[in-house]
């Protein structure tokens, strides 16, 4: 019994050593592979998983965290800590047009002078106008000068090029972050709102001379007001799909190229696993990740894992381009202050259970995410 119990302790010690170093072999694979001869997919996936000692890991893993969720609904651990932690979030809710700029301006500036064209993995034959594209869309958003606008240029910008360029899915986390952007506006600080200030005040002289604000500015907003509640979901669904597409297609549907960043950062000194067990682990977590954004479920714990992944990826991974993942630490930091919203399993949860305290039920009956 006693021997049975100690293997189970390592098992779960694996389990949980290779999650945390999974964010190692959670990078854009295209922006830190070596090069790799093809790797033939049914084979490689065949040989992984059937494995026994992969798919006690990965089985272990996958109890581990069905097991943790449904604990959590049903026990509501430290409910007042989680409260406290939800206040605070909420209460920055105000700063996410900043936070949205951020993240959106600084890598398309760092881009500009870079000379790519969104993803490092897109080299523009066009330098001069890649260059200025990053630099002025980047700044206007960072200043919050023109910042819906600017904004809508910025994502059809994207759309073009991934229309001509497919590798840009790379960065398709921009789709979302100018969509938000285009829902919140520039918010505070932002010259968008100094600007507004002025016009808004009938006695400053601009008020009298600006001709875009009461007419244009105004009523734009007024009427989709509504839809900022919706940004959430945005950003949810967005930055979701993208780590669908990181897990499935640049580590499980391409394992020759992954195999070759394990080989490349010698992963399998860090945890002692297979290579094999590496890739299909990094891809199902980013996978998994991604699945419960677009879901909606439990969004604040899969934000601050992603948040766990990007940040071990920066430091296991040297020469990965940090500009290139700013706009996910920030997207997923945004995350981090909405929850769920609407249109989510979160959402859901968190009407139920106030519903049962109407009742007469428990009162914290609310979600991980909400």
């Amino acid at each position: 019994m006693t021997q049975h119990v100690r293997g189970a302790t390592r098992l779960a010690g694996l389990v949980a050593l290779l999650a945390a170093g999974a964010g190692n072999a959670s990078a854009h694979v295209k922006y830190v592979t070596p090069g790799s001869d093809p790797v033939e997919v049914a084979a490689f996936l065949l040989a992984a998983l059937t494995d026994p000692f992969n798919l006690a890991v990965l089985g272990a893993g996958g109890v581990g965290v069905a097991v943790a969720g449904a604990a959590y609904l049903r026990f509501r651990p430290l409910p007042n800590d989680v409260r406290a932690f939800r206040r605070t979030m909420a209460s920055y809710e105000s700063l996410l047009p900043w936070l949205l700029r951020l993240a959106v301006g600084l890598p398309l500036v760092g881009a500009g002078f870079s000379g790519y064209f969104f993803s490092p993995a897109v080299q523009s034959s066009s330098p001069v106008f890649v260059r200025l594209f990053g630099i002025t869309v980047g700044f206007l958003l960072l200043f919050g000068f023109g910042t819906r606008l600017v904004a809508a240029v910025g994502l059809a910008g994207y759309l073009v090029g991934l229309a001509v360029e497919p590798a840009l899915v790379l960065a398709f986390e921009y789709v979302p972050g100018f969509l938000a952007i285009a829902l919140v506006g520039g918010g505070r600080p932002s010259a968008d709102h100094a600007v507004a200030s002025m016009a808004a005040d009938d006695r400053t002289f601009y008020s009298r001379v600006d001709p875009f604000y009461r007419r244009v500015a105004l009523p734009f907003v007024e009427r989709t007001r509504h839809l900022e509640a919706y940004v959430p979901a945005v950003l949810r669904v967005g930055l979701g799909l993208t780590f669908v597409y990181l897990g499935v297609a640049q580590k499980l549907m391409e394992p020759g190229d992954a195999l070759a960043v394990v080989a490349k950062y010698d992963l399998t000194a860090v945890v002692p696993v297979a290579p094999e067990l590496w890739v299909v682990g990094a891809g199902l977590t980013e996978a998994l990740v991604g699945v419960l954004l677009v879901a909606g479920a439990f969004t604040r714990a899969a934000s601050a894992v992603a948040f766990l992944l990007f940040t071990t990826t920066l430091f296991g991974l040297p020469d990965d381009p940090v500009l290139a993942h700013i706009s996910l630490f920030g997207l997923v930091s945004a995350l981090l202050v909405t929850g769920g919203g609407p249109l989510s399993v979160d959402r859901a949860l968190s009407d139920r259970g106030a519903g049962d305290a109407e009742s007469g039920g428990d009162a914290s009956g609310r979600s991980a995410g909400a």
